[in-house]
């Protein structure tokens, strides 16, 4: 496994985990158009995205703390608006977390199975959530906190998020879309998509558990790996801010724009190869 490799592919997890340009479009160029590989990808896989949980815990901490502190009172019955938000994420998980275990080994295998197929699907997602973007700040005029929130418009981003099982959605992107959709301010739409993505790592990262330890991993490789994992924990913190501090007074026109232009380039490596 090369160094050069590993960064690389952690500052690209870590960028496109929170920027809404796709993560699986990135990730098609470098393995397919640029032949990245790496050889123990499930152990990379889960460092990479331990690395990524570790960027937003490190930027919403004080979020973090009042939720869970909120969370666990709530059990002996005091509760305030963090305890309710706090039910909220959890019951706007509750979509994803069911359809991913029932179907993200099918869907991951068909895309692996069919590499045509699979930069097709990204395509079309790339191009339809970027349109989303545009048509949705059209009507960007909410004045929510994700505080607010009440469980039915929770729900919604929940049903939204499961969308990203489908590869370039964004799991960010789609999240904000249906936050902003709900009257959400768009920085608050940002804020809610990143606490969202907390339990969906953590559990996405438990079911791969046993497999990691029934497979075994390169021990001699950890080091390489971990210099992805930091590059991908830097990157993400990078990112999260620059996108909380662009959307302050930017539209996510220029995320659309961006994936129209990714499409574009995985249209010619279609085309060409």
């Amino acid at each position: 496994m090369d160094y050069l490799y590993t960064i690389i592919l952690g500052v690209v997890q870590g960028i496109t985990e929170f920027l809404p340009i796709s993560s699986s479009g990135h990730l098609l160029i470098l393995h397919n158009v640029l032949d990245f590989e790496v050889s123990d990808q499930l152990a990379f896989d889960v460092m990479l995205h331990l690395a990524t949980l570790a960027s937003v815990v490190i930027c919403f901490w004080s979020e973090i703390v009042k939720l869970a502190r909120s969370f666990i009172f709530s059990l002996i019955g005091k509760h305030d608006e963090y305890s309710r938000t706090a039910w909220l994420i959890v019951l706007a998980t509750i979509p994803a977390g069911i359809l991913g275990f029932l179907f993200d080994d099918f869907i991951e295998n068909s895309i692996n199975n069919n590499a045509s197929v699979g930069i097709i699907v990204v395509i079309t997602m790339l191009i339809l959530i970027g349109i989303l973007f545009i048509l949705v700040e059209k009507i960007a005029k909410g004045e929510l906190k994700y505080t607010d929130l009440g469980w039915k418009k929770a729900v919604f981003v929940g049903f939204a998020q499961a969308l990203a099982l489908i590869p370039g959605t964004s799991r960010s992107g789609i999240t904000i879309i249906a936050g902003i959709k709900t009257g959400m301010k768009r920085q608050e739409a940002l804020k809610f998509s990143f606490l969202l993505s907390i339990p969906i790592i953590i559990g996405a990262n438990i079911i791969k558990i046993p497999s990691l330890f029934s497979s075994g991993f390169a021990t001699e490789e950890l080091t390489v790996m971990m210099f992805g994992a930091v590059s991908a924990l830097v990157s993400g913190v990078l990112a999260i801010r620059f996108f909380l501090k662009f959307a302050q007074s930017k539209t996510l026109a220029p995320f659309a724009y961006y994936r129209f232009i990714l499409a574009a380039v995985l249209i010619i490596y279609l085309l060409v190869f």
